[in-house]
């Protein structure tokens, strides 16, 4: 218990003794969720007496201090220029690089790599209980966790984990909802969306889309019957086949310009998602390690963290959804941008639809209106309950970098309450 106190000690000195980097307040640490394994967080501090939102990246493998930072709600962007909509300008902002071995989070040895959902989780869980403890000024602050793509998938599981222990007094903290922007809960469902959605939008003819669906019918017999490399090796010839029958198609967001590639070639998902990185963003995260004092090199240990994850990156985290539902009052919030094709809006909603909770037939008839801002339609929403769906119009993947307006508009609505 003493080593454990004098190292809680070193941990709050350090943070206040380090210089940040741009102009925000902030506090930053490394945690050891467990023997040899190291997470890192970043805090832009705004005022002690607002909010405070926790950012949890995708990939897995994207790094949230830098990626999420720096491309789409921290106070500078990868060229370091101030952004005009940062969500450090009305909220406490802390980023943790998830899982281990992601963005400054390191491992000693590469076995100590998450390698399913329950691990990440439990990590997530001992990192911000360390944050709260250090912190304490936080421990009554409304929380929110803000999640995009398969953070999404750490986040549900996350959520219930931490609400679970909060009421039984584990923690001192006020967890009051979560965000799921454009997120991974379904694979199945949104496996099956991908060839209507191309051929809707005019991307692939006939041929393409019984190639791509037929790939969908082969991933959902795979995850019937639990046979989970093989359904994350489907997985990846789906999107080789939509590359192939469009000749390029950006599934980030589906009417950006593009390039023909008429010899597409298998990419595995590390590589995909390495491929966000811009060279603005690299240069800015060597600044950042040296700014701060980090001993960790950014992103080094990424391309090994989805390996560890591939027999259990394409596993349904549906049910997580449903027990925050029916089993918490935690607000759910869930948010689709139009133009997304990874996690379309569509894939999105046929889950959702199909939810096993107290209140689906509520929802499902309850009202649609339209998101107004400006007096320009941003996007609409639909709401019961804890649940609350919004279509946001003109965005991809990324909506808080695609359609910031709204995303500011949805985010004072989860914390505030506002419609």
């Amino acid at each position: 218990m003493l080593s454990w106190r004098i190292c809680l000690c070193l941990l709050i000195v350090s943070a206040e003794a380090k210089k940040g980097f741009g102009p925000i307040d902030q506090e930053w640490a490394y945690v050891q969720v467990r023997p040899k394994a190291h997470m890192f967080w970043w805090l832009y501090q705004s005022s002690p007496d607002k909010p405070l939102v926790i950012w949890i990246q995708g990939g897995p493998g994207v790094s949230g201090t830098g990626f999420g930072n720096f491309e789409e709600i921290g106070p500078l962007d990868a060229q370091l220029r101030p952004r005009n909509h940062s969500w450090v300008k009305d909220y406490n902002v802390l980023f943790i690089d998830n899982p281990v071995g992601t963005g400054f989070s390191y491992v000693e040895d590469l076995s100590l790599l998450a390698t399913n959902n329950r691990q990440i989780a439990k990590d997530l869980f001992t990192c911000v209980r360390s944050f709260f403890r250090t912190f304490t000024k936080f421990s009554e602050t409304p929380t929110y966790i803000l999640a995009e793509s398969y953070g999404g998938k750490m986040t549900v599981e996350f959520a219930n984990l931490w609400y679970r222990d909060q009421i039984k007094g584990n923690i001192k903290s006020n967890l009051k909802g979560i965000g799921l922007v454009d997120s991974l809960i379904s694979p199945v469902d949104m496996h099956k969306s991908l060839a209507p959605y191309l051929f809707n939008f005019g991307m692939i003819d006939r041929d393409g889309y019984e190639a791509i669906d037929n790939a969908a019918d082969r991933f959902a017999d795979a995850t019937q019957q639990a046979q989970w490399l093989n359904a994350t090796n489907i997985s990846i010839e789906i999107e080789y086949l939509m590359q192939k029958y469009t000749y390029s198609v950006d599934r980030l967001y589906i009417l950006k310009k593009v390039q023909p590639n008429y010899y597409p070639q298998l990419r595995s998902f590390s590589n995909l998602s390495r491929g966000l990185y811009s060279n603005d963003l690299k240069r800015t995260m060597q600044k950042v390690q040296s700014t701060l004092g980090l001993k960790s090199v950014w992103g080094n240990q990424e391309p090994y963290v989805f390996n560890a994850l591939y027999r259990d990156c394409r596993k349904p985290v549906v049910r997580y959804v449903e027990r925050l539902l029916n089993e918490t009052d935690l607000k759910v919030y869930i948010f689709n941008g139009q133009l997304d094709l990874i996690i379309n809006t569509p894939g999105t909603l046929s889950w959702i639809e199909k939810l096993d909770w107290k209140n689906s037939k509520n929802w499902l008839n309850a009202p649609r209106y339209p998101l107004v801002i400006d007096n320009v339609i941003e996007g609409y929403s639909k709401a019961y309950g804890n649940l609350k769906f919004f279509w946001v119009v003109r965005s991809g993947h990324m909506i808080p970098a695609d359609n910031p307006v709204a995303m500011k508009k949805i985010l004072r609505d989860l914390i505030h309450d506002e419609s």
